[in-house]
């Protein structure tokens, strides 16, 4: 489908079945200039940029999705609703909440935890664990195993603070095993179970912070190559 929505303009350019939904336009532009072929643009409204092309002859499209719950939300929304979109993999980066996740490694949030009031409007008769689609985290976790990337799988949190007043939130998530934090993926995995598509998120971790270790923004941006690596040849599946 090429039709437009408010935030999508793909001027005539089809959107694939999966798209990779990295937080940072620019890194959308790294992953379609450095692994796609045959590359199209099908967005720049605000800058969002979102690229079609084919990764080992399977269409993808990449696309930025902006910072936090709510810029997901609409972005993955539109995706699926109006373009067909069957798989949202987002890829991004994340501050490690445990001692033995390193810098770069990547972590397979199978789980979101959160700290949002995203989930109300459903409604719901208590408590919902947002979770990723499994066939997409077997594929990831396969892929890795083959790629012999450092990753670890487990549930990340979705947090809708960067900086909180309250200094011992972090350690608090980290005593129930939580390996990371990030922002967007709680509600990505809600849309996805909402409409019955697959979805995933891949990290890398750019910080930790339990030992203070961080990495650079420009690192953050083109660097964080193993879980572009591990998620574009889930098109295929």
């Amino acid at each position: 489908m090429t039709t437009n929505t408010p935030h999508i303009n793909p001027n005539g350019v089809e959107i694939a079945p999966t798209v990779l939904l990295p937080g940072d336009p620019l890194r959308a532009k790294f992953i379609a200039e450095t692994y796609l072929d045959n590359v199209k643009q099908f967005n720049e409204v605000r800058n969002m940029f979102g690229f079609t092309g084919e990764f080992n002859g399977t269409p993808v499209s990449v696309m930025g999705s902006g910072m936090g719950m709510p810029s997901i939300g609409i972005y993955s929304s539109e995706l699926i609703k109006f373009y067909d979109v069957k798989k949202v993999i987002r890829v991004g980066s994340c501050g490690a909440m445990q001692k033995h996740v390193n810098l770069y490694d990547v972590i397979i949030g199978v789980s979101a935890s959160h700290d949002s009031n995203f989930m109300s409007q459903y409604n719901l008769p208590g408590t919902w664990a947002p979770t990723a689609s499994w066939k997409l985290t077997a594929a990831a976790i396969a892929e890795a195993e083959k790629q012999g990337a450092n990753y670890h799988v487990g549930n990340i949190l979705s947090s809708d603070i960067f900086y909180n007043e309250d200094d011992t939130v972090n350690d608090r998530w980290a005593s129930m095993g939580v390996l990371g934090v990030e922002m967007e993926s709680a509600a990505l995995y809600a849309i996805a179970a909402r409409h019955g598509v697959d979805a995933l998120g891949i990290f890398t971790a750019s910080d930790n912070l339990i030992t203070g270790e961080r990495t650079t923004a420009a690192e953050r941006q083109t660097a964080f190559t193993s879980m572009m690596e591990i998620a574009l040849p889930l098109a295929a599946i």
